[in-house]
This record gives C-alpha cells, structure tokens and sequence, in this order.
C-alpha cells in the first residue's frame, strides 16, 4: 500500500489550504486522513497489484511479492474512503469515488491508461494535482461556487504543473522495467534528458505563475517563503542533472527518491508556513 509514499502527494493538500478562507478545521482533519491514509494507500495498492513489480518503484527499493489479500485490502480501503467521505460532504465523497475510479483506470489491464504517455500524464497531473486540490477544498468546507473562481482556480493550475513536472521524474529510471511491461510513459517517450528538460520546464512554469499570483495578490511574504523553502529543490534538481549527463548511472532509484523527498517536504514546508501565517493573519 506504500502508505509513507503519500507524503509525496501532501503538498497539494497544505497548497489548498494555504489559499483558502472559511474552511472547518475539524474537516480539513478529515480530509488529510481520508486522502493520505485510504485513498492514496489504496490507489497505491491497486497499482502494485495489476503491475506486479520486481524492480523497484516508488518508495519500495524491493517491493514484496503481491498477493489475493493485496487485491482485498485495497477493497477495504476504497469503502473506507468512500464512507469516510460521506460524513464531510455528499459532494466530497463523489470526488473521492472519482478520483478513486480513475486511478484503477490507470492501472487496470482492461483500460491501462498507462501504456497511453500522453493520455495518462494529462489524468495523472490533473487528478493528483488540480482536482486533488479543488476536492480537498470542498471537504473542509468551502461552497464549490467559491473554489471555481479566480484566482482559486489559477492555484489549482499551479498544482497541476508543478505534478507534471514530478510525474515524469518518477518514472525516469525505470524505461528497461516500463517497456517489458509494454507500458510506453511520457518518460520513456521523452527519453532521460528529455524527461529532465520537460520537468524543468513544467516546474520552471508552475512556479512562474504562482509568484506572479503572489505578486498580483501583494503577497511578497509568500513569495520569499516559497523561494526560500524550494531553493534546495534548484539546487539538487540542477546538480542531479549535471551529473546524471555525464554519468546514466546517477539516473537510479535513489536520486529518484532523493528528488522526490526534497521537493515534497520543501514544497510542503513553504505552504505550511504560509498557512501557519495566514491564520495568525487573518486571527
């Protein structure tokens, strides 16, 4: 279920908080315990089941073998979710129902929206990023009219081209495993430096646009915030890059992780701060 591997996905989370007025504590609670302890768990579950992986994948160096009981907990964990989520919203849980379908369209052998790169980075980064953040916003209270404006929606934007450039990154070390399994993903289609220019670009993007948001709102706190927080995601990212140029070697599961962690507790760190800032504010 690879339940650790949801500290990837939380910046979305503090990101959609961190923008928001008027949410209820008790359910933006909810909402991070449904998201990061049953849905992504689940959804994580699902995807080792169907690919069966004996190379490594993300946050597992040696994944254990899969079995039936796998295939049953995931079960338990969508129900879960599901169920959980009625208690915040009707609404909530329908979001959580889809996001939750669409990630077995991912992996299911039936559709295999991976073996599409373009289809399946378009669903992935808007799934886990925009619409991860517009569900996150309704389950801690905010009215859906409200999160469809803008610039909420712009935020929701940035989420989503922030993932697009992790996305491919995750998959950048494992093109031997992906095309035996005759999946072709975007990182496999771009090749390695290929998948670091785009990442770069994507992240260069997304980050572009939220400080012009920042700057736009008179928000420069938030703006030396962020930059701060992820100048040592440049940083390695650049080094990572360099080296990997000059070495296929250093394009392994480790830097993989490395760049993931970095760039998840960093990004997760700057929003988090913001949020603490926004609510002394507003107090």
């Amino acid at each position: 279920m690879r339940i650790p591997f949801s500290v990837y996905l939380m910046p979305v989370y503090w990101f959609a908080l961190s923008v928001a007025d008027g949410y209820t504590l008790w359910r933006a609670v909810g909402v991070f315990i449904i998201l990061h302890l049953l849905v992504y768990p689940a959804s994580n579950g699902y995807n080792s089941y169907h690919d069966r992986d004996e190379g490594s994948i993300g946050g597992l160096k040696r994944p254990p073998q899969v079995t039936q009981e796998l295939f049953h907990l995931v079960v338990l964990f969508d129900v879960a979710a599901v169920l959980g989520s009625l208690f915040l919203s009707p609404l909530f849980a329908l979001l959580v129902a889809v996001y939750l379908l669409v990630s077995k369209a991912y992996s299911y052998r039936g559709v295999r929206l991976k073996k599409y790169p373009i289809v399946s980075t378009v669903v992935v980064t808007f799934f886990q990023g925009a619409f991860t953040f517009l569900t996150v916003q309704v389950g801690a209270g905010l009215d859906l009219q409200h999160v469809l404006q803008p610039p909420n929606i712009w935020y929701a934007m940035v989420s989503t081209l922030f993932l697009c450039g992790s996305y491919p990154l995750t998959q950048i070390y494992q093109h031997q495993e992906d095309s035996q399994r005759g999946d072709k993903t975007l990182s496999l289609l771009l090749g390695v430096r290929g998948t670091f220019l785009f990442a770069g670009i994507s992240l260069s993007l997304g980050a572009a646009l939220l400080l012009g948001l920042y700057l736009n709102a008179g928000q420069l706190l938030n703006v030396l915030i962020f930059l701060l927080c992820t100048a040592p995601i440049s940083f390695f990212f650049t080094r990572w890059v360099l080296k990997s140029w000059r070495n296929p070697k250093e394009v392994n599961f480790e830097n993989t992780m490395r760049m993931n962690k970095i760039s998840s507790l960093c990004i997760s760190l700057a929003f988090m701060l913001m949020l603490v800032w926004r609510t002394f504010y507003n107090s």
